[in-house]
């Protein structure tokens, strides 16, 4: 039921967002949703090279990261825009609070334009690296649509801004969660099926060696009883 709590709660957030046009600004910041866990393909690597893509196209200077895989991955090369990192990811499922927690920090940093990076879940045996940007409350306020509604000013959308984000994270954590999970049975699988193909070519070349052994015994034992006479 969580998960579908999130489904909702991150598609309904979103509704303001996808239905408006805001500015997106030159000043982003990145939210990368990972793990701790590992044994799952290439989740983590392939969320790596999104950002690290991303990068090289235009400098990124401002980067939080959930989870200790994609840290591992993006340290080197975007250690500098570390603002926070969050890690004990992935051992137990997400909760509400923990989104809070990373839509907290998001807040208190400026910036014109969150871009969430994150695998969105397709089906059981596939994913997508997926982006997705929130404005800013600045952006959100320069919009006119938005003073339609009645009694919006800039408290209104402050609340709204901070609901809404964690909304969203928690929708794209769980996204996250069910593209490693996914991604994890099927190399689990993969790795059952390749022992299983090893187990047997090896007991094949024992069984050939053992076989062979044998049959050059018994001929040295009837070249010997055929010399003996």
């Amino acid at each position: 039921s969580s998960g579908i709590n999130a489904e909702y709660g991150g598609t309904g957030a979103e509704s303001l967002y996808t239905k408006n046009e805001f500015e997106s600004g030159e000043d982003k910041l990145i939210l990368a949703i990972s793990s701790d866990r590992g044994l799952c393909g290439g989740v983590h690597s392939g969320l790596g090279k999104a950002i690290k893509a991303a990068h090289a196209e235009k400098p990124i200077t401002k980067t939080i990261i959930v989870g200790d895989k994609a840290k591992a991955i993006l340290q080197r090369t975007m250690g500098d825009t570390f603002l926070a990192t969050f890690n004990n990811v992935g051992k137990k499922p997400a909760s509400f609070t923990d989104a809070i927690n990373v839509a907290e920090e998001v807040l208190s940093h400026e910036a014109d334009t969150v871009d969430i990076v994150y695998n969105k879940f397709i089906n059981v045996v596939s994913y997508d690296s997926t982006t997705k940007p929130i404005p800013g409350v600045a952006s959100i306020e320069a919009n006119d649509a938005i003073y339609n509604y009645d009694e919006v000013d800039s408290e209104v959308l402050k609340c709204y801004q901070e609901f809404t984000l964690a909304n969203i994270v928690y929708h794209s954590i769980r996204e996250q969660e069910c593209s490693e999970q996914s991604a994890r049975m099927n190399a689990m699988e993969n790795a059952t099926r390749n022992a299983g193909e090893m187990i047997d070519k090896l007991t094949l070349a024992y069984n050939r060696t053992r076989q062979a052994v044998i049959t050059r015994e018994l001929i040295e034992i009837i070249s010997g009883a055929n010399a003996l006479e």
